[in-house]
């Protein structure tokens, strides 16, 4: 008997958009519809009504607590995506997948979403813990309540969450600290660049600076990182006056290390004729960023594989639902360095997913 496996594999796709295609859910592409329907024909394949009556009665709601994404700010669209494949996908098993988008910038959005989706008595919670006291306060009704929950993409300590998906930040960051070492053949001067709020809330930001600097002191170089901070991550005026008040200051500077995702607007914040006396590093692959390493405002990238933790987190809680399996503490992902020459290459899953080829 053909599965929608099988269908899958022959149309080359991922079972879930054959799912989609089957419940008329969309969210796929003219052409790649019109391919499966045929193959769909071909083979007289119907959906086996036993395997949906077994779906519908397993029922399980999987809350997911996320920053919202814009423009300007684009970073979180990538494991957004990649927990919308991963619903997707395990939509037919009978795992429902509802997000609570909040505005990272603001804890109240953060407080009112947890909220609403604690109202919701969820089997399991997948959290972005920005803001740790809201965080604290939250989990342990979760946990009173018995629903297991999961951090995603950062990694906060003292809690008891069934484990953590994304980067080892700390890692990362030493890694950077050594591609920039690698950037230069002496002990030179290196600047970190990083807003105050990231560094507030975020600890993904923190750690990714604590193994930067870790990095130069284990060396025992005479030159320390230097840090700058900033209000915020923008073009305004201040921003761009504050960063080349500093630089002009610093003329020894020849490194600049962004811990974020951001490094587009430091880029942009630095006169075209001054950008060639730097070598800078960043943090993920999003359009802006890609548009700077390809025209080499920026040596490296470092990937987080952001869609990938997503897919992930929702295919760990799948496995736990459905199969009880325990997964590890901490599931970290690849950290991938970045050049111009194999960025393309990089988060190819995510680009099919958004064209509806995946």
């Amino acid at each position: 008997m053909v599965t929608i496996k099988d269908i899958a594999r022959e149309a080359q796709v991922s079972e879930g958009t054959v799912d989609r295609v089957l419940h008329n859910r969309g969210g796929v592409s003219k052409q790649t519809e019109t391919k499966i329907k045929a193959i769909l024909k071909k083979h007289n394949f119907t959906i086996n009504p036993v395997a949906s009556a077994l779906a519908s009665k397993n029922k399980y709601h999987i809350a997911v607590l996320i920053p919202k994404f814009s423009d300007t700010d684009i970073f979180w669209k990538s494991p957004y995506m990649g927990i919308q494949k991963a619903a997707n996908d395990y939509r037919s098993f009978g795992i429902d997948v509802r997000f609570y988008r909040f505005d990272q910038y603001d804890s109240r959005s953060y407080e009112n979403h947890f909220k609403a989706l604690l109202r919701t008595t969820p089997s399991m919670v997948l959290v972005v813990p920005l803001f740790l006291k809201e965080t604290k306060r939250f989990v342990g009704e979760l946990e009173q309540q018995s629903i297991p929950y999961m951090f995603l993409n950062i990694d906060v300590q003292g809690f008891h969450n069934m484990t953590f998906i994304g980067q080892d930040s700390y890692t990362a960051g030493y890694l950077a600290g050594k591609l920039m070492h690698s950037i230069f053949s002496e002990d030179t001067n290196v600047l970190i660049i990083h807003s105050k709020h990231n560094t507030s809330v975020n600890q993904t930001v923190s750690n990714r600076i604590e193994g930067f600097t870790d990095f130069f002191a284990k060396q025992h170089f005479k030159n320390r990182p230097l840090i700058l901070k900033i209000d915020a991550f923008n073009t305004s005026k201040e921003t761009k006056a504050a960063i080349t008040t500093f630089l002009k200051k610093h003329p020894k500077v020849k490194g600049l290390f962004i811990p974020s995702s951001r490094i587009n607007i430091i880029v942009d914040c630095i006169a075209p004729a001054l950008l060639k006396h730097y070598r800078m590093i960043g943090f993920d692959n999003t359009p802006k960023n890609i548009e700077c390493l390809e025209n080499e405002s920026v040596s490296f990238l470092i990937s987080q594989k952001p869609f990938d933790q997503g897919y992930e987190s929702i295919q760990v809680m799948a496995d736990y639902l459905l199969k009880k399996k325990i997964p590890n503490d901490k599931i970290y992902l690849p950290i991938d360095i970045l050049t111009k020459e194999n960025v393309k290459y990089n988060e190819r899953n995510e680009l099919l997913f958004e064209m509806g080829n995946l």
